[in-house]
């Protein structure tokens, strides 16, 4: 994959990789966060349907590998972060180019809200229960004092509100809209509404994020994250609601992941999806 986006006068491409078959960018994070705000920025005021980016783990792959739906959502986006350990190991051992780094929603929006203060970008998020985004608002404030937080909601809207929802966004003009909202209801909506969202920069897909800000679920140990073994301390954190999830999707992510990698770089993001 090649994303080709304006950045002022710049022409900026990201390469990607076929893993477990959805192209994936090869990038770290902070070159992600450098790019989402010069994107954003550049689109201020434009006019423009905003970017789109958002993330793939293993449940994703499996998803899109059961869906067509799902998978033509993940394909619409701009670009596709990787947001799981697994994904990075696979692309070392079966592309001829790796993705560096895991790029984790949670770590990635530290990176993006501090340059957004240093560089006047404005953030909406929109997503989880009124208490949890409202605290996740509050510890963001806390801790990045001179972010301009442009505006936030709660995620439990209807299809029949979703008018109002895309009115309120505009007006409050946010140069990146982060939405948690869940697979695949978040990025329904984002393609949904894209071209409705005229005032926004740039659109960042964030599952669980809000969660995460809010202090409402803990981040797993380093070694665990580092080793890929996340989704084994977020079962026992929460076995009820995701033994079953991880169970179901693991193997089938795996076998995707060995059977639906490519050794190859992908040359244009717009270009023939591979094969199911």
């Amino acid at each position: 994959m090649s994303v080709h986006q304006s950045i002022g006068l710049a022409s900026v491409a990201v390469p990607a990789a076929i893993v477990g078959g959805l192209p994936i960018a090869v990038i770290d994070c902070a070159q992600s966060a450098r790019l989402m705000i010069d994107a954003a920025l550049a689109r201020r005021g434009s006019g423009q349907a905003p970017l789109t980016v958002t993330s793939a783990n293993g449940q994703v792959i499996s998803m899109c590998a059961r869906d067509a739906g799902i998978r033509r959502l993940f394909l619409s986006a701009d670009l596709i972060h990787a947001d799981g350990m697994p994904l990075v190991f696979a692309s070392r051992v079966m592309s001829r180019v790796a993705l560096p780094e895991r790029v984790a929603t949670t770590d990635l929006f530290h990176d993006v809200a501090t340059l957004a203060q240093a560089q006047g970008a404005s953030f909406y998020l929109l997503g989880a229960s009124a208490a949890v985004i409202e605290k996740a608002v509050h510890n963001v404030r806390q801790r990045y004092p001179r972010l301009r937080i442009a505006g936030f909601r709660h995620g439990y809207f209807g299809r029949d509100e979703e008018d109002a929802v895309v009115a309120e966004i505009n007006a409050a003009r946010p140069d990146i809209l982060w939405i948690g909202l869940g697979v695949p209801a978040e990025q329904n909506f984002a393609r949904r509404q894209r071209e409705r969202l005229t005032q926004v920069g740039l659109v960042k897909t964030s599952g669980g994020l809000f969660d995460f800000l809010a202090g409402r679920n803990p981040r797993a140990p380093a070694w665990m994250q580092a080793a890929g073994l996340e989704w084994l301390y977020r079962i026992l954190q929460e076995p009820r609601r995701l033994l079953l999830r991880y169970l179901t999707t693991n193997p089938h992510a795996i076998y995707l992941l060995l059977t639906r990698t490519s050794p190859d770089p992908m040359l244009n993001a717009r270009g023939p999806a591979p094969r199911d």
